[in-house]
């Protein structure tokens, strides 16, 4: 690995913890470079996961305060996030690299549509009625958000602001500061499984994950700071970039 190699691993990882912590999409960049640094699909997926956790802790310790006025009312959401990513995880244990290579462009359009409708979901959730079948309806969309965050984590950070906005209030940041908490647990689950089945490439994670708990803590920052339709812009645009690229190649 170059030096040039080794700087480019790092501005990822930090570009992804930024992206991260503001509103989901940072596994877009970093499954996107670990393929192309030639990293097989599973495995870049796999590390990714561990990539992005200490940025995920970075960011959760941002929102610390936040978390300690609500952490009783998520353990409900924790429990269905670990089943689901349990559940996730080991399903990408059974899938060969030529088969996931052939799904991926399209989990990356499906997860970039969905994180660009984002504010459209937000909108049509702001109209429905409260209760608790809104309630039951947000466990059990979590918990598919989970299974998909265990499998393929691109786009889970905006999935989960949507399903979140079901069951918790519509402040940003107490959603954010739920999704960072959440996103911990799926990603330390998946990663006692992919560790486990020998899918991380040690290499890029050891050089990429620094960056992402620096990058994770300068997004709670910047979260409060940058408009958020610049991040999202962006976001989006590396999602279909990506896409478009997975399906020509």
């Amino acid at each position: 690995m170059t030096f040039i190699s080794i700087i480019l691993l790092f501005l990822a990882g930090i570009a992804s913890g930024v992206i991260n912590a503001v509103a989901g999409g940072g596994t877009f960049i970093t499954f996107g470079v670990l393929t192309l640094f030639g990293v097989p699909p599973v495995m870049a997926n796999a590390s990714s996961s561990i990539i992005q956790f200490p940025g995920y802790v970075s960011s959760t310790h941002a929102y610390k305060s936040e978390i300690a006025k609500f952490w009783r009312q998520a353990l409900m959401l924790l429990l269905v996030s670990g089943i689901g990513a349990l559940i996730g995880a080991v399903v990408l244990l059974t899938i060969d690299n030529p088969a996931f290579r052939a799904i991926v462009p399209w989990l990356l359009l499906g997860a970039t549509l969905i994180f660009a409708a984002g504010p459209v979901i937000k909108r049509w959730q702001a109209k429905q009625a409260g209760g608790a079948d809104r309630r039951g309806l947000g466990y059990v969309l979590q918990f598919l958000t989970a299974i998909y965050g265990g499998f393929f984590g691109a786009g889970m950070g905006i999935m989960m602001l949507a399903t979140l906005s079901l069951t918790e209030s519509d402040d940003y940041h107490r959603l954010n500061a739920y999704k960072n908490l959440i996103s911990v647990l799926i990603a330390s689950i998946a990663i006692a499984i992919f560790t486990t089945g020998g899918l991380i490439s040690w290499r890029e994670v050891i050089v990429m994950a620094p960056g992402a708990a620096i990058g994770g803590y300068l997004g709670v920052w910047t979260a409060r700071r940058v408009p958020q339709n610049v991040m999202r812009i962006f976001v989006i645009v590396i999602g279909l970039a990506l896409t478009a690229y997975y399906f020509a190649s």
